[in-house]
């Protein structure tokens, strides 16, 4: 997201082109990945901004690194504003204490960690780091960025009136390998049957993904003798055990032959799937926006998702896909429906990459985030950057 967004803001019309700086940490994923080779502390060119990388120490489950917060600290003044994305990570953290220390604005971006469901998690720790650290981070905030109005709406604010910033997040709209010779290629690499709509679960492997209506859906779908072959492109580098947990479940399932468990993917092989997939299937107990769903949408699939996914609103009425409680009959019986058909799958699917055209393309969502940007940056500054 933070690398689409930052090529489109450097590549508007020359009026409202900004310069757009990334810091970031040399973390690949958790303690358990080695880091990115990257070279640290120098300014890293890349389509239409830079990225700085520095040391992720002496933390890597919980991100923080004291070379990026002096850089910061020395380097703040130079911008206009800081847009921080993620709360309860300690480098996100101090980097909004040190803006709101050296005078610089800056907008928080939650990332759903602000969801109810989502603050259950480790809930006593997260009550006294909010009290601590983020309430005062977001208290002292320029805006509150939050992807859907949903998201919104539902978020805990400790108490904090800083305003909100709604503005959906973008996706690049992929170019596609012709979907016949992707089908075949995919089909073949996989050994699904040519019978066999490919549905796609591309994601994190996570609890609230919810799998646990998911896989028992799948398995009615399996009784019921209706075809499908389930593609699991995924990981989770933070909780292995569940990741293991999901893939033993499939693997030990009646219907394990009519599943592919991929782990993550990415480059050509990712587009060739996006462009094979006959359905995505998301159905999250909580989900501040779903781009995994929007990118989807944009690669012409149409989708079935839950009623928790902040994205349904555009989903239902642009008839892009089924949207469904978090429960395993209608979930299922939305599944069985959109298999069964492929004609409407075929509808629903060109309804979502018009949606995601008009709704979802980085271009207009940098305009409308430039827009933000001038009205919170500093004032008596002419606007020019952000971070």
């Amino acid at each position: 997201m933070v690398r689409g967004l930052s090529s489109a803001l450097g590549h508007q019309d020359p009026q409202t082109v900004a310069k757009v700086t990334v810091i970031t940490t040399d973390s690949n994923g958790d303690v358990d990945e080695a880091p990115l080779d990257v070279p640290l502390g120098t300014p890293v060119a890349e389509t239409g901004y830079e990225v700085i990388y520095f040391r992720c120490s002496p933390f890597r489950r919980y991100k923080f690194s004291t070379e990026l917060l002096s850089w910061l600290w020395a380097n703040a003044h130079h911008y206009d504003i800081a847009h921080i994305h993620a709360l309860f990570s300690p480098v996100s953290t101090a980097a909004a204490t040190v803006c709101r220390w050296k005078k610089l604005p800056y907008i928080m971006r939650p990332l759903g960690t602000l969801d109810p469901a989502d603050l259950q998690k480790k809930k006593q720790f997260k009550k006294v780091y909010a009290g601590l650290f983020e309430r005062p981070n977001l208290a002292g905030a320029a805006a509150i960025h939050f992807t859907s109005d949903l998201e919104s709406k539902v978020s805990e604010r400790f108490g904090v009136s800083t305003q909100s910033m709604v503005v959906p997040l973008g996706v690049a709209l992929p170019e596609l390998p012709e979907r016949k010779a992707s089908q075949q290629a995919i089909r073949e690499k996989f050994s699904i049957p040519a019978d066999h709509p490919i549905v796609l679960f591309m994601s994190r492997i996570d609890p609230k993904k919810g799998f646990d209506l998911l896989l028992p859906a799948l398995e009615k779908l399996h009784q019921n003798n209706t075809p499908f072959h389930f593609l699991l492109c995924g990981a989770n580098p933070q909780d292995r055990e569940y990741e293991s947990t999901i893939r033993e479940h499939i693997k030990s399932s009646d219907w394990a032959d009519w599943a592919t468990l991929s782990g993550f993917v990415s480059g050509e092989l990712k587009a060739q799937i996006l462009s094979a997939a006959d359905l995505f299937v998301l159905p999250s107990y909580y989900e501040n926006f779903g781009i995994a769903v929007a990118e989807a949408m944009a690669a012409k699939i149409p989708v079935v998702i839950s009623d928790q996914v902040h994205i349904w609103p555009a989903i239902e009425q642009s008839e892009s896909g089924w949207v469904v409680p978090t429960e395993v009959s209608p979930l299922t019986q939305a599944l069985a429906a959109a298999l069964a058909d492929g004609t409407e799958r075929k509808h629903r699917g060109e309804n979502a990459q018009q949606c995601a055209e008009k709704n979802y393309g980085w271009s207009a969502i940098a305009k409308r985030l430039t827009t933000e940007y001038q009205k919170l940056a500093a004032p008596n500054k002419a606007f020019s950057s952000n971070l």
